[in-house]
Order: structure tokens, then sequence, then C-alpha cells
């Protein structure tokens, strides 16, 4: 009598292969170090205990581990808000009026900006514990890294494949189901690779987040970042140097064992009708599949889905809209709008009296001007890094075996924290009389022309390749087959890089407009340089003035450039 799926599966446990004891040994040995290093987050605060950190290099192990456990944690809380606020977005008739410019707005506020009110809140919320210091530094990552996801999503979602969206309504899916059926599998590659991209942003400012000042007053957390500021401030280049080699380490290995597992795996959602003829693998991904404990998960975890998807029809079903008179929707609309104007126009009205009564409406002056010059170099920069980065990413993107190659690499760059590398680029820059003023933008665009990069290489990886065989069968070649199949399959994507790369500039350039080394102080003229100078001393109206003209600059920019490349990217290059 044959057995039963349940016998088979507990006759293979009772029989694990060597594959099985590793997975298992690997995922106890992660729980019982994210215990350990988890141990040292809700310690006893006291300013004398934060103040500084050793730069002994035998401390950096810790430390790493500390770093790591504080990226992925802002990578958890940065993909559930991505996918909750970009469908939100994509979905809500009226909230993506207010949603979309939101979130230009948010990815315009420099970390800095975010990290005044951070550490005083969350400080104010875990008072004497350094909780509230880790998790300030952690919102802190969190806000390098979500607003490229939740663009790259929100992306994903208005340009639904046409043939997914039928395929919804015909079957009767419940909205719950076409989510996790259509819509996140449709935009599972753009997730990953940005995910990935969002991942190397948060490196950018992990000094920044780990080593913190805020009105005169200095917080340092066990990190890698903190490590290097502490080195930086040192001039001690040999320290610096055991920073970037243990960033180099952590980077590879992140590389290794989660990212390239995870952009394998993300190939199975890949919209084409011919199999490709080479597909990225990863030896760790090749492990998982071998092993019996993924299927085993999957049958445990069975029960809870198939509940949680009655649980969703609640949402209804995706072929039945909402029926509702045209009088009760234009109130509806008259209401949301009211509120909204209401809301918003308090906020503004609020901060216009704050800043008059401390220095007048005077102050927008200087950082507008200031603006001017940042705005230049971030369009210099996003120029070139289009002329440069998107050819080297449709290639890499077309060719599995390039991308096993040059992914590591590729990742390596974009993850590097490019302030590491700020010591030696001042030196350099005071040896060769090299002003800042230009200096700045090749240290703007180490951090911010990588998401150019990675959304070209996955609007690549998501053109179909039976499109491309059709292309090579009938020989089209050279600029016409940019014109007819890359710039429309790329161009979405693009689009998302351009976004989140032109507000990522406008955030580097706070961090890239001011460089030190020792006590050799080099600046530059700009917005970036303005608001580090006024967090550093602590100085709220010129801080809220500068976080202010630069969210305008860029909504602005957004608003003229972007969202008119968006609605081009909807309704002429959308692959359905």
């Amino acid at each position: 009598m044959p057995r039963s799926a349940p016998v088979r599966a507990v006759s293979r446990l009772t029989r694990p292969s060597w594959v099985d004891l590793l997975v298992a040994g690997a995922v106890l040995v992660g729980l019982y170090v994210v215990l350990r290093v988890g141990r040292g987050t809700a310690v006893s605060f006291t300013p004398s205990r934060t103040a500084a950190v050793s730069t002994d290099p035998a401390n950096l192990p810790y430390y790493a581990a500390r770093s790591l456990l504080r990226m992925f944690a802002a990578l958890l809380v940065s993909t559930v808000f991505s996918l909750l606020y970009a469908y939100t977005a994509a979905r809500g008739r009226r909230l993506h009026r207010i949603l979309i410019p939101a979130l230009d707005i948010l990815q315009s506020v420099p970390v800095l900006g975010f990290l005044t009110i951070a550490v005083t809140g969350f400080t104010a919320l875990f008072p004497g514990s350094l909780l509230g210091l880790e998790c300030a530094a952690i919102f802190a990552i969190f806000t390098s890294q979500a607003w490229n996801m939740t663009f790259g999503f929100y992306q994903s979602l208005i340009t639904l494949p046409r043939e997914l969206d039928e395929v919804s309504r015909s079957l009767g899916f419940t909205r719950w189901m076409r989510f996790w059926r259509i819509e996140l599998p449709s935009g599972a590659i753009g997730l990953v690779w940005n995910g990935m991209m969002s991942f190397g942003g948060g490196w950018f400012f992990l000094v920044a987040s780990e080593a913190i000042s805020v009105s005169h007053h200095s917080y340092a957390l066990p990190g890698v970042g903190s490590y290097a500021g502490a080195a930086i401030a040192e001039g001690d280049l040999g320290k610096v140097g055991w920073a970037v080699l243990t960033m180099t380490v952590m980077v590879v290995g992140v590389n290794f064992f989660f990212w390239r597992p995870l952009t394998a795996w993300a190939e199975r959602f890949k919209n084409e009708q011919a199999e490709a003829t080479e597909v990225q693998r990863s030896v760790v991904l090749d492990l998982l599949r071998r092993s019996h404990w993924p299927r085993l998960l999957g049958r445990v975890l069975a029960p809870a889905a198939r509940a949680a998807g009655r649980a969703g029809r609640v949402f209804g079903v995706d072929d039945r809209p909402l029926l509702v008179r045209p009088v009760r929707r234009r109130a509806g609309d008259l209401a949301f709008g009211t509120a909204a104007t209401v809301v918003i126009g308090w906020g503004l009205f609020d901060l216009g009296r704050y800043l008059r009564q401390h220095t007048g409406l005077g102050v927008f002056g200087t950082p507008l001007l200031l603006g001017l010059a940042t705005l230049g170099r971030v369009l210099v920069l996003l120029v070139a890094a289009t002329v440069v980065w998107v050819p080297v990413g449709v290639k890499i993107g077309f060719s599995p075996r390039l991308a096993r190659i040059a992914q590591p690499l590729v990742q390596i760059l974009a993850s590097f924290p490019a302030n590491f590398l700020f010591p030696l680029a001042t030196w350099f820059f005071l040896r060769t009389g090299l002003s800042l003023n230009v200096g700045g933008i090749l240290l703007m665009a180490l951090g911010a022309q990588w998401y150019i990069l990675f959304n070209t290489i996955a609007g690549a990886m998501a053109i179909p390749t039976d499109l491309r065989e059709a292309m090579d069968d009938l020989g089209v070649r050279g600029w016409q087959r940019w014109r007819r199949l890359i710039i429309p399959g790329i161009f979405p994507a693009y689009v998302t890089g351009g976004v989140t790369a032109s507000g990522g500039a406008w955030n580097a350039s706070i961090v890239s407009e001011v460089v030190s080394f020792g006590g050799s102080t080099l600046t530059a003229t700009g917005l970036g340089a303005y608001i580090a100078h006024a967090t550093a001393a602590g100085d709220y109206p010129h801080l809220l003035a500068g976080v202010a003209v630069m969210s305008l600059y860029v909504v602005a920019l957004n608003r003229l450039v972007w969202r008119r490349l968006y609605r081009l990217a909807e309704t002429r290059y959308s692959m359905g």
C-alpha cells in the first residue's frame, strides 16, 4: 500500500541528508548570532557609554554583526512599507493624489533631517535604554532604503501586463489573491533588484546613522560605520583600511548568502513564453532546493495560507468594482480634498509662523540660491550616469552569464559606502587643488548613480526572452533594436531609477559638500553643506528652511520631469 505524503515527509526527516543537516546548522547558528548580538541593543544608555567607539580592529567582527542586524531590520521594515504604500497609492483613487507627492517629499528629506527628529523621539520613547538610539539608527537606514523600493513596486503595479490583468478578472480572483498571485510575482524581479540597491544605499549612510551628531551632542553605536567615523576623525588611514576591508567582506558575504540566491530565485517570476537558454545560478539556492526543509515548511504553513486566503475575501473580487453614485463620488472627492487642504495648509501656516518668530521668512533666500548650485550638480550627475550606465545595465541584464560575473562586482561597488573613501578624496583634493564644487559631483555620483544601473539591469532582465529571440530572428540590430525593444522594455524601470537617483543625489549632497579628514575640512557651495552645518549646530530654523527648500527642488523636478516620464511609461511603454 503506498504511503501518504505526510508519511513520506516524516520518513525523509528520519533519514536527513548532509544538506538537511547543513541547512539546519546554518539556521541555528544564524539565530544564535542574532540573539547574542541583539542582547547589546537593550543595555542601559548613558552619554559617557555611547560617546565614543573603540578603534581597536579586534572589535570589528562584533561591530560588523551589529551593523548587519540594523541593515536587515531596516530592510524588513522597508519591504513591508513598500508593499503597503505602493499598493495603496496604485489602487487608491483619492489617496494616490496625496501619497505619490508625499513620497516625492519623503525621499527628498535628507537622512540627517530624519535623524534630528528620530533621535529625540526614540530616546524619549525608550528612556535610559540604548534601544532608543538603535531604533533611531534603523529608522535612518530605513529612510535611505524604502523610497526606491516603493517607487519600483508602484511602477510595476501601474504597468501590469494586460494579459495578467485579464487572467485575474476572468478567473474571478479576490483582490487578496490578485495581489499574491499576480501583482507581487509580476513585480518580484524589480522589487528584489531595488531591494539590493536600497540595501547598498543604506551602507552609504551607515556612518551618519551610527555616529550621530545632533545639537552639539554626539551619540555613537557599536558598528562598522561608527568605527570608520572614529578612524576618520583620528586621521588614521590604517584603521580606515581595516574598516574598508571589513565592509568589503560584509558586502561580498551578504551578496553570496542573500542577494545572489534571491535574484536567482526571482527568475521564476519572469513573464515569458520561451525558456531562457541561460539562467542565474546560486550555490546557496541549489543547496536549499536540495534540502527537504523548504518543502516541509511549506506544508506546515499551508493551512495558515489557506486561512489567510479565506479571510482575504472581505476585500472583494477583482472583477466587481464598487458601484458608487456619481453624486456621492463627487461629494467624497470634495470632502477628501477639503480635509487634505486644511491639514496641509495648517502645517504650512504653523511652519511659517515658527520661522517668522525665530528668523523671519527671509531665511529661505540663502538656501534657495544655494539649491541652484546643488541642482546643477544633480543634473550633471543624472545625464552622465544615464549615458554611462544604461548601456552597461542592458548588457548585464541580457546575459545571465555576464550577470553572474558582474553582479558581485556591481553589488560591491554599489553597496560599498563611498564616504569611507572620502578621506582619500579629501587628501587628493588637497594635493591637486581640485575644488570640492567640482569634486563634489564625483562624490555624489558614488552614492547615487547605482540606482540607474540596478533599475536598468532589472528592466532588461524582465524583457521576455521570446521577444529578444524574435528580434534576433528578424535581424533587428543597432538603433532599431534599441527603439523597438530595449527602450520600451527598460523605460519604466529606468524612470524609477532616475527618480531615486535624483533623490539620492540630493541626499548625498549633504555628506558630499562637506568632507573632512583629520584636521582638514573642505566645503562646497551648495544646499547640502547648508543643511549639514545647520544639523551640526542644532540650528533648527535654518535646518527646517534647508530641508523645506530641498524638498521643494526635488518635488519640482519630479513634477516637471519624472512624473511626465512615469505617465509616458504607463501609457506608451508598458509591456502589456
